[in-house]
């Protein structure tokens, strides 16, 4: 029996992120910062959305002390109701970042909440990045004990997993000793939910929301004295059991502290499903070799896990379905030769000529393919056949984007979501994030651009 599973799995965590230094986690500073441009480059994009609109009008009514900003927009709200929206609006587009052995989306709720606090709190960038880092690793670690199962019954993982990172981070945050991160990381397991099946809808966005800012308010109930039952994740009436799995120990505790699962986050050039992404490379491939004999294709075979096909193989009826549908990717990939955010809009889902191409669509289960790989065969009217597999699609481990893709796709994100804030001041405070001295003056600038020669840290 490992150690840390007397100690309990909270207790264990909370041990980890209350001993851990800045110096502890300096060799994973770059890949933070490189999912925090991330996370604003998708908040960007999302600002002006309906569903980010509409959170915020319901929210303003009941918001304390306005003291955080809604990233993209002038409006702000208390720590809690911001960490709310900013995570929808970083989810919303399907274009955040991706922890492949989960496919957790580990960086929406947890930046999410602890920008809020750190707001409020005139916190630095240094105790921002050291915070984020502890929390990714707690939200994945946890992620990986219950994968694949979890996901498998329906539980929304980055919804489910993402609270134990914001709470852990918070709690981090806030200062609160063992004790209290234990507490938080427990009071974070009565909370935790999301669910697959409303993936295609805003209910959706709405967990993701409810993860940052409930790992926020169980971070805050634990400083203020409420505590947690020592084994809430583990125990035999704990997190994991009641929602389906025996949690793997090893995988959750082996290696604390000695690796990251940051190290292994994964950003998307598309705003689609990670799942879709090589069928979007396959198509792109195909679309090359075929030049202007698009219209002469009879059908279109995709062959791929049954992860794959149990996401994607669905109707279009909105924009939605549109970013976790086969069919639709295929068409953006032939019909159109791009898959940004344009392609997954209402208006492109609609259009004849896409509606009619997703028709020449098959979806088949290939047992050998593993998650995230996809053959696609195209059928010509001549009778012949093309075809192209794609094992590590664009944005993976195997063929990351750059520094300098994560920042054009900040700049379109601004573009896309019609912000007046300023990009280059984001992208050159977070690459020096650390020499941030407090994140009210960061975000103020992010509003407002820089004053001419101002300093990062105050």
């Amino acid at each position: 029996m490992l150690q840390q599973e007397v100690l309990g799995v909270s207790r264990t965590l909370a041990e980890f992120v209350a001993a851990t230094s800045s110096a502890d986690v300096a060799a994973q500073d770059h890949e933070a910062k490189r999912s925090i441009l991330n996370f604003f480059a998708t908040a960007l994009g999302s600002a002006r959305d309906p569903a980010v609109t509409i959170a915020l009008r319901v929210l303003s009514p009941f918001s304390g002390a306005a003291t955080s900003s809604i990233i993209g927009r002038a409006e702000q709200l208390d720590a809690m109701g911001a960490a709310f929206v900013n995570a929808i609006s970083a989810n919303l587009l399907d274009f955040d970042d991706t922890h492949p052995e989960t496919i957790i989306h580990p960086t929406a709720p947890v930046a999410a909440s602890v920008f809020a606090l750190a707001e409020a709190r005139s916190l630095s960038g240094r105790d921002v990045l050291t915070a984020f880092i502890l929390g990714v690793e707690v939200e994945c670690r946890i992620g990986n004990a219950v994968s694949p199962k979890h996901y498998a019954r329906g539980w929304h993982i980055t919804s489910t997993c993402g609270i134990f990172g914001a709470a852990a981070a918070c709690g981090k945050l806030l200062g609160l000793p063992v004790d209290g991160i234990a507490n938080a990381i427990g009071i974070a397991a009565s909370q935790s939910a999301g669910n697959v099946e409303n993936l295609p809808t805003a209910a959706k966005n709405v967990s993701v929301g409810n993860a940052a800012r409930n790992g926020l308010f169980a971070a805050v109930l634990a400083q203020q004295g409420y505590e947690a039952a020592p084994r809430a994740i583990e125990g035999p009436l704990g997190w994991a059991r009641a929602m389906g799995d025996d949690p793997d120990l090893e995988r959750l505790l082996g290696g604390l502290g000695r690796t990251w699962e940051i190290s292994k986050n994964t950003y998307k050039p598309y705003p689609a499903g990670i799942v879709f992404h090589a069928v979007i490379d396959a198509c792109f491939k195909l679309r090359e070799r075929i030049g202007e004999r698009i219209d002469r294709i009879d059908s279109v075979t995709v062959q791929g896990s049954a992860l794959l096909l149990a996401r994607g193989d669905r109707p279009v009826r909105n924009e939605r379905d549109a970013r976790v549908s086969i069919h639709h990717c295929v068409a953006c990939g032939m019909v159109i030769g791009a898959a940004g955010v344009q392609e997954f809009t209402r208006e492109t889902a609609s259009r004849p000529d896409v509606a009619k191409f997703r028709e020449k669509v098959r979806a088949e289960l290939d047992r050998s393919m593993p998650d995230g790989a996809a053959r696609v065969s195209i059928r010509l009217a001549s009778g012949e056949t093309i075809t192209e597999t794609v094992m590590s699609p664009r944005g993976s481990l195997a063929d990351p984007l750059g520094d300098r893709e994560i920042e054009a796709k900040l700049r379109d994100g601004l573009q896309t979501g019609g912000s007046g804030w300023d990009a280059e001041s984001i992208i050159e405070s977070i690459w020096q994030f650390e020499a941030c001295g407090d994140i009210p003056g960061l975000m103020r600038r992010a509003r407002t651009g820089p004053a001419p020669h101002a300093a990062l840290n105050h």
